[in-house]
C-alpha cells in the first residue's frame, strides 16, 4: 500500500540534490572570487560573475543528471559515489578551460585542482549522510513475489543484493488459488510479478492498481515494443501505434552525422593509446596487431569488426570454439590490460567512420552466435533494426552474468526509446565503465559463445 510519506519522496530527493548542488556551486563561487575574478583581463561586473557561477551550476546539474549522481536511494552508495566523482572531474575540467577562455590565457590550475579534492570530500560526506537520512525515512520495502517458473529465482537473487532497498518476504506460485494470491498481496508494500501468463498478469495489475499496491514487473518482449508505441486517437477511440521499423529517416540521418563527428573527434585523443597498444601487442609476441572477426549489423548485414588482438596467435588452432573466461590462459598479459579498460575496442572507431557501426547500439554478434540464440529466442534478430554499436545500453547497465535474454530486452528498450540525449548519456556511462572497470562478459575473439540458458516460449496469449 502507498503510504503518505511515499508521496513526498520526489520532494525529499530533490531537496537533497539541491543541497549538494548548492554546496558545490558555492565552493566554485568562493574559488572564482578568491583566485580568478580580479585576475582576468577585463574583470566582470557583478552580473557577469553571477552568470558564470550559474553556468557552472547548470553544468554540474547536467553531468550529475546524466551519470545518476542525484539518485539517492536508487543506486548503491559506491555506484553513486563513482558517478559523482566522474561528474565532478568532468565539470571542473570544463570549468578550468572556460575560465582560461575568459582570461585569454591558461590560468592557474592549482585552485581548480584543490577545489576538486574539496568537492570529493563534500560529495563523500553528502553521500553517506543523505543515504542514512533517506533510508531512515524509507526503509526497505517488504515485497512478495508472484512467479510462474524457476526463472524468477535469478531476479530474486539480484533484488536480494539490495537489502537496503528491497526485502522479499514471501514467494507464491501462480498455480495457487487466486483468492489466496490476492490475500497475500495485500499483506505487503509491493508485489513482484515475474514470468506469468499475460492474461493472469493483467488481472493482477488491475488488482494492484485498484488497491494502490506498488508492482514491479519483469517485462516481456511485447511489453517493450508497446512501451515504444505512439499514442494516437481515431475519433473517440485511443490507439497505440507501433511503427516497428526501428529508427525513422530523420533519426538515422542525425545519428549518422553524430557518428561521423564523434568518431573523427574521438580518434584524436585515442590515437596515442592506440599507438602504444599496437606497439605493446607487437613487442609481446611479434604477432598481428589487429584482429578481425565477422559480425552482424543492421538488417543482418555482415561486416568485419576490428579489435586489438588480446589473445595468443591461433587461439583456436584446434578449430573448436572456446569461451574466453576471465582467467583464460589464452589472453596475453597485454590483452588483459586492453580488455580491462576497453582499449581493445578502439579500432572500431574506423568501423564507425565506414558506416558499418554506430557509436551507440547493440553490440555486434557473430552470425553463428546469433543463429544459436535464435533457436531459443526467435526475437533475437529484432536488435538488428539498428546498426551495431561500439557501446550500448546493455553494456553500461548489465553486469558480467546478465543473461542473453535480458541483454536482448535492454537492446530493444534502447531501440524503442532512442534519442540523441540517450546516446549522449550512454557515452558518458561508458566513460565511467572504462575508468571503473568491473566484471563483464568475456567476449570471444575466436569462437562462438555457447548458449547455456534455455528459455520457455513467452506466453502472450
Amino acid at each position: 500500500m502507498i503510504s503518505k510519506r511515499d508521496r513526498y519522496k520526489r520532494i525529499i530527493s530533490l531537496s537533497l540534490a539541491l543541497i549538494l548542488l548548492g554546496i558545490l556551486t558555492g565552493t566554485f563561487a568562493f574559488v572564482w572570487y578568491t583566485y580568478y575574478s580580479e585576475t582576468i583581463v577585463l574583470p566582470f561586473y557583478r552580473r557577469g560573475n553571477w552568470v558564470l557561477i550559474g553556468i557552472y551550476c547548470l553544468l554540474t546539474a547536467l553531468f550529475f543528471k546524466a551519470y545518476g549522481g542525484f539518485k539517492v536511494g536508487y543506486l548503491k552508495k559506491t555506484d553513486m559515489l563513482y558517478s559523482q566523482l566522474i561528474s565532478m572531474v568532468c565539470v571542473n575540467f570544463v570549468a578550468y578551460f572556460m575560465i582560461s577562455l575568459i582570461g585569454r590565457d591558461f590560468m592557474r590550475a592549482m585552485p581548480i585542482f584543490l577545489m576538486t579534492f574539496a568537492d570529493f570530500g563534500f560529495i563523500s560526506i553528502w553521500t553517506v549522510v543523505s543515504g542514512w537520512f533517506y533510508f531512515l525515512i524509507y526503509p526497505p520495502r517488504k515485497l512478495i513475489i508472484i512467479y510462474g517458473s524457476h526463472q524468477a529465482a535469478s531476479l530474486v537473487l539480484k533484488m536480494s543484493q539490495r537489502v537496503d532497498k528491497y526485502m522479499i518476504c514471501e514467494s507464491v506460485s501462480i498455480n495457487e488459488p487466486e483468492d489466496y494470491i490476492l490475500e497475500q498481496i495485500m499483506k505487503y508494500e509491493g508485489v513482484i510479478i515475474c514470468d506469468i501468463p499475460a492474461g493472469t498478469r493483467n488481472d493482477l495489475l488491475k488488482f494492484c492498481f485498484r488497491n494502490n499496491v506498488r508492482a514491479y514487473i519483469a517485462p516481456k518482449i511485447s511489453d517493450i515494443i508497446v512501451r515504444g508505441a505512439e499514442d494516437i486517437r481515431l475519433f473517440d477511440s485511443p490507439l497505440l501505434l507501433c511503427r516497428n521499423y526501428g529508427l525513422d529517416f530523420e533519426q538515422r540521418f542525425f545519428k549518422r552525422v553524430f557518428d561521423i563527428v564523434f568518431s573523427l573527434i574521438a580518434i584524436i585523443p585515442a590515437s596515442p593509446f592506440m599507438l602504444i597498444s599496437a606497439i605493446a601487442v607487437k613487442l609481446y609476441d611479434g604477432g598481428p596487431v589487429l584482429y578481425k572477426q565477422k559480425r552482424l549489423t543492421i538488417d543482418n548485414k555482415e561486416f568485419y569488426v576490428y579489435k586489438f588482438r588480446s589473445m595468443i596467435v591461433d587461439a583456436e588452432k584446434n578449430g573448436v570454439p572456446q569461451l574466453a573466461s576471465e582467467e583464460d590462459d589464452r589472453i596475453t598479459p597485454v590483452g588483459r590490460v586492453l580488455r580491462k579498460f576497453r582499449i581493445d575496442e578502439f579500432p572500431q572507431l574506423f568501423n564507425i567512420l565506414k558506416g558499418e557501426m554506430s557509436v551507440v547500439g547493440p553490440r555486434p554478434e557473430r552470425p553463428e552466435l546469433t543463429e544459436e540464440y535464435m533457436k531459443e529466442m526467435p526475437e533475437f534478430d529484432f536488435r538488428l533494426k539498428v546498426k551495431a554499436g561500439l557501446t550500448g545500453y546493455a553494456q553500461v547497465t548489465g553486469v558480467y552474468d546478465t543473461s542473453p535474454y535480458d541483454k536482448l530486452k535492454m537492446d530493444l528498450m534502447y531501440i524503442e526509446n532512442y534519442s540523441l540525449r540517450m546516446d549522449l548519456q550512454i557515452i558518458l556511462m561508458t566513460l565511467k565503465t572504462m575508468l571503473f572497470p568491473g566484471k563483464t562478459n568475456a567476449e570471444t575473439e575466436e569462437g562462438v559463445l555457447p548458449f547455456t540458458e534455455s528459455r520457455k516460449e513467452e506466453n502472450d496469449k
